[in-house]
């Protein structure tokens, strides 16, 4: 039985600046397990001696790699992975949910790990809620974010099958109610990549990027509205993260 000790909506904010995503996988990976430790320690304690878990959010962009989730189809890379070498792409299947998908520069990749019990154990309404802080940055921007009936992630036009475009894909992990993985926001992003993949596995609907649909988009102040929408859509309290806070061997926030 899962024990739950006392509630910690604090969350370590973590600016990462341009990362590897193999080095930023394995960063998600040892806080993941730093978090699921602690809450096994808290089995073997007394209810009045239950230590908080920690919660981290890690902002980063990547360097060219498409990554393919644990149930997606390899079918779904349309270049074999000597032509994308080439090409400087990196391939990397890895543990979440979801199809193929890419990560590049101008893109805001965002990495949540956070103890659910700390805010609510639902990832049904976890994802919801992501998506959720994407559609209100969107709309500071004048753009209508939706969500597509049996689809994870935040489209526009949803309605119309053949304008329908992906702006933001997600894709998350969820181990003990601690979560890992999580969204890939279009930014200022070159999109021609797509074209490498049937991106998420969606062959019948387009993606897209905010630079695309809108003039004047500044990155930085982007990543800034965002990060005030997770914090406002799922209550945390966020908390510059100190140099050092994890072992000097995985990347350390900027």
């Amino acid at each position: 039985m899962e024990v739950f000790g006392p509630k910690n909506k604090s969350v370590w904010l973590c600016p990462m600046g341009k990362v590897e995503y193999r080095a930023a996988w394995a960063l998600q990976t040892y806080l993941h397990s730093r978090i699921v430790e602690q809450k096994l320690f808290n089995r073997k304690r007394a209810a009045n001696e239950l230590q908080t878990t920690e919660n981290f959010l890690l902002l980063c962009e990547h360097n060219p790699v498409f990554t393919l989730g644990k149930s997606g189809n390899p079918g779904n890379l349309l270049l074999s992975e000597a032509l994308l070498k080439s090409k400087g792409v990196d391939f990397v299947p890895i543990n979440r949910g979801g199809d193929i998908t890419y990560h590049g520069p101008g893109q805001l990749t965002a990495y949540p790990i956070l103890d659910l019990a700390n805010f609510f154990t639902d990832i049904g309404r976890y994802l919801r809620l992501m998506e959720e802080a994407i559609i209100q940055v969107l709309s500071l921007y004048g753009l209508k974010g939706e969500r597509i009936e049996g689809l994870t992630g935040v489209w526009l036009d949803a309605s119309d099958p053949a304008r329908a475009r992906k702006i933001c894909a997600i894709g998350v992990h969820s181990s003990r109610w601690v979560t890992m993985h999580g969204f890939a926001f279009n930014i200022c992003t070159d999109l021609s990549p797509f074209s490498y993949i049937v991106p998420c596995g969606i062959s019948d609907k387009g993606v897209s990027s905010l630079d695309r649909e809108v003039e004047g988009v500044n990155y930085d102040r982007v990543v800034q509205q965002t990060t005030e929408a997770l914090a406002r859509v799922y209550g945390m309290e966020l908390k510059c993260c100190p140099p050092l806070l994890w072992p000097a061997e995985y990347p350390q926030p900027i």
